[in-house]
Formats: C-alpha cells, sequence, structure tokens
C-alpha cells in the first residue's frame, strides 16, 4: 500500500533510529495521561487514536495507516492526550528524544514529514469534532475518505471489524452499509477486499 508520505519521504533509512516494538490487536501502544517520550512510526499494521473524556467514553480522533506518525505531541516530553490502540497486529517504531535530537543532527530534513504530519493531523481532529452527529454512512465515508482517498489508495486496508472498530458502529450497521454502496457501485468486493470506486462519493459525503 502506498501513501502520500511514502512518496515524499521514505522512512526506511531511519528506522535504526528508532527501537521495533511489536504490539498485538487491541494492544495498547500509548496511553492518554500518560508521559511520553519522543514519538512512534507504524511500520506495518493499523492503529486507531482515541480520546476518553472524564466519563470514560471513547472517541476516535484518526486513523493511522502505514508509514505515519502518532504520538509526536510527546515530543515536549508532557503527557499523551490520546491513546493509541492497534486495530491489527501492528510493528512500531518508537523514537526517544535523545535518538529524535540525534536524527536531527545528521538528517534535518526530516523536519518536513513533521510539519505535513501536525497539519495532516489538524485537519482530521477538525473533521472529528462532529463525528457524533454524523449519520452510521457518513461515518464510514468519513473513515474511508481519510484512509484511503488522501492518501491516494483505493484499496481498504480495513475490514468489516475494523471498520467497526475505528468508527464505532455496529458490524451490522457497517454491513448494511457496505452492502448498499456494493449494490449501487460506490465499492467493490473482491476476495473479501473492498476496492473504492466512485472516491468522490466519499468526498462529497462528507463535505
Amino acid at each position: 500500500m502506498v501513501t502520500l508520505y511514502e512518496h515524499v519521504f521514505n522512512w526506511e533509512p531511519y528506522l535504526q533510529f528508532g527501537k521495533r516494538q511489536f504490539f498485538k490487536r487491541k494492544q495498547t501502544i500509548y496511553s492518554q495521561g500518560t508521559p511520553g517520550d519522543g514519538f512512534y512510526f507504524l511500520h506495518k499494521g493499523l492503529v486507531r487514536i482515541v480520546s476518553v473524556n472524564a466519563t470514560g467514553k471513547e472517541r476516535i480522533l484518526n486513523i493511522v495507516i502505514p508509514n505515519q506518525l502518532m504520538g509526536v505531541q510527546s515530543l515536549d516530553q508532557k503527557e499523551h492526550f490520546t491513546t493509541a490502540i492497534a486495530v491489527q497486529d501492528s510493528i512500531v517504531y518508537h523514537f526517544s528524544n535523545r535518538k529524535f535530537k540525534k536524527l536531527l543532527q545528521e538528517r534535518p530534513e526530516i523536519v518536513r514529514v513533521f510539519s505535513r504530519t501536525v497539519i495532516h493531523k489538524m485537519k482530521i481532529l477538525l473533521d472529528r469534532i462532529n463525528l457524533d452527529t454524523l449519520t452510521s454512512e457518513q461515518k464510514i465515508a468519513l473513515l474511508l475518505h481519510n484512509i484511503c482517498y488522501e492518501f491516494q489508495n483505493f484499496e481498504v486496508p480495513l475490514n468489516q471489524q475494523d471498520i467497526a472498530s475505528c468508527t464505532g458502529l455496529t458490524r451490522i450497521s457497517v454491513y448494511k452499509v457496505l452492502k448498499q454502496w456494493k449494490e449501487k457501485g460506490i465499492i467493490d468486493i473482491i476476495n473479501k477486499k473492498y476496492y473504492i470506486k466512485k472516491p468522490d462519493f466519499f468526498r462529497n459525503l462528507v463535505n
């Protein structure tokens, strides 16, 4: 799967500065309220970023796909204000503040990917503000738009359970929406994988 960031920045030469870590599905990578040290790079898998309010209600803020960063807010060594949970078995690289400083000295061009990441995350956070007011169809459309349309990849790297977990919907609700979209020719299903045929449909639905 090729993403926008992969075209702009190849992380492979820099992974030696990070610590490789493995996380099973549903395992927490970092938790809201805990002190951070550095940031994470998702090499393989899928991760959802959530926040929890005072009543314990969870809100999904973002979906992280391979070749993206997460937890960059802890570069100042303050507490995480979100929680990262693996949706699929995932491989991540953790870059501590000390390693990051060394990386900056040796490869100063890495600053570019941080500026792009911050801008992208700000847009997604704005999209999530009114998430609770969206219909089931709009929630799924917003998810697929963010992880596929913006990254120029129209093969959906999620199954029905993943989509349900990321949107907070039931699997039955997800099934019904995807079935309707297939019948309308908006998506296609080949070997249990979903492919977006009309990406503009998602953009128009969530805007």
